[in-house]
């Protein structure tokens, strides 16, 4: 078991004060988006004391950091853990799967463009589920509503925008949708011809000024205004009205696959996906965007948000299921006596509160702070935790 020192990803949507509130420290100045906990070649956590990149240090042992049954079956640390502080809404976006990955990669690796470069869609080969607990109350968009439902939305704008080609296009989606014919109606709002783009800033100035309260009629619409203070004219805040408004409370968990479309809006949770960093971006952001891969990415059928129930297989751990190999995630809290942690295999743990004890196998202990974060390598389970009162820390690992 070793500490860790991490990296803090800069995004502009980035919360300049969540993190810093969080782990009890000044904030930095700039936006804090992503604490990234793992061994992601493009932030890889770093072993302390030593110094030694995560990544590397499991490439030179795969077997000894991540246990034999992990390393076998993945190679490499199979996740990526995150601490995610949202002050505004990030991308509209799909993660691809792995067949679409790994093609998606080998095209661009042979076109030349660097792994980071900024127009890049695939920095590596690996699919990108993912799951987020809330810290905070959160609000996500996650999956396609039932295009019924979706239609009056763009009813209302063809009554209220005095645009005749906006107006028009409106009635195009609305009747698409009511036809059942979902990929045809995104098409139409994320290639953005001008007059779908009019309808977005137009749509979002309707629903503001409008007497009959839109927002309440329809709650969707509320977004449109919402989205435009931070995109004008982005035709991605329309692509919102079809999709599900999601509300968690702190400890709510809500699970992604692949080829959902989503965007998280606003809030602080724990992330952990598959150790990836794909992006397909369709909108809301000035980071690239790619709408004919996003297109031949997304999964055009309705989806209901997977909302995840923990379980409480002992007094103060509670484990998030996301139906994924790659990874589960555990909650420790109020834990006056030492829990067995779960896994097979490597883990991650961050503490948010108070403090907590590590037991290793062979009797050595680590004690971690609000704000620390340690690897546990594979050799060294089992191992067992016991807090402090108030403490809040979260494990990733590999499922199985």
């Amino acid at each position: 078991m070793q500490k860790l020192s991490n990296t803090v990803r800069d995004y502009a949507w980035g919360s300049k004060t969540s993190l810093a509130e969080l782990f009890g420290r000044e904030p930095s100045g700039s936006p804090e988006a992503e604490l990234w906990i793992g061994a992601h070649p493009g932030a890889p956590s770093v072993l302390e004391p030593q110094g030694l990149p995560l990544d590397a240090a499991i490439a030179s042992d795969p077997e000894g950091m991540l246990g034999a049954a992990v390393a076998s079956e993945h190679g490499r640390l199979p996740f990526l853990l995150k601490i995610l502080a949202a002050s505004e809404p990030l991308s509209l976006q799909v993660h691809p799967n792995l067949e679409q990955a790994a093609a998606g990669f080998a095209a661009e690796e042979a076109t030349g463009p660097a792994q980071d470069a900024p127009d890049r869609n695939y920095r590596d080969d690996q699919h990108k589920p993912e799951m987020i607990v809330a810290l905070t109350a959160f609000e996500a968009l996650s999956g396609f509503r039932d295009t019924a439902a979706s239609a009056p939305a763009f009813d209302w704008l063809a009554a209220h925008v005095e645009v005749e080609g906006a107006r028009n296009a409106a009635l195009n989606i609305a009747d698409a949708l009511r036809a059942g014919d979902l990929a045809p109606a995104v098409a139409l709002l994320l290639q953005a011809d001008d007059d779908v783009r009019r309808l977005a800033l137009l749509g979002a100035r309707a629903v503001d000024a409008a007497s009959d309260d839109a927002a309440a009629t329809n709650p969707s619409l509320g977004l449109l205004p919402r989205l435009a203070a931070f995109h004008p004219g982005d035709t991605g805040a329309l692509l919102a009205l079809l999709l599900h408004l999601v509300s968690l409370k702190p400890g709510e968990a809500l699970s992604l696959p692949a080829g959902n479309i989503h965007a998280y809006l606003h809030g602080t949770g724990v992330e952990i996906m598959a150790n990836s960093d794909n992006v397909l971006r369709g909108g809301l952001t000035s980071k690239h965007v790619d709408v004919p891969e996003l297109l031949r990415i997304v999964l055009f059928e309705p989806l209901d948000p997977h909302r995840v129930q923990p379980l409480s297989p002992a007094p103060g751990l509670e484990i998030y299921r996301s139906g994924f190999a790659e990874f589960d995630l555990a909650r420790i809290s109020h834990a006056e006596t030492p829990v067995t942690l779960p896994g097979s295999g490597a883990a991650a743990v961050v503490v948010v509160a108070g403090s907590l004890t590590l037991t290793a196998a062979d009797g050595s202990t680590l004690e971690l702070e609000r704000g620390e974060s340690a690897f546990v390598e594979g050799q060294d389970l089992p191992v067992t935790a016991q807090g402090s009162d108030g403490v809040e820390a979260y494990l990733g690992y590999t499922a199985g």
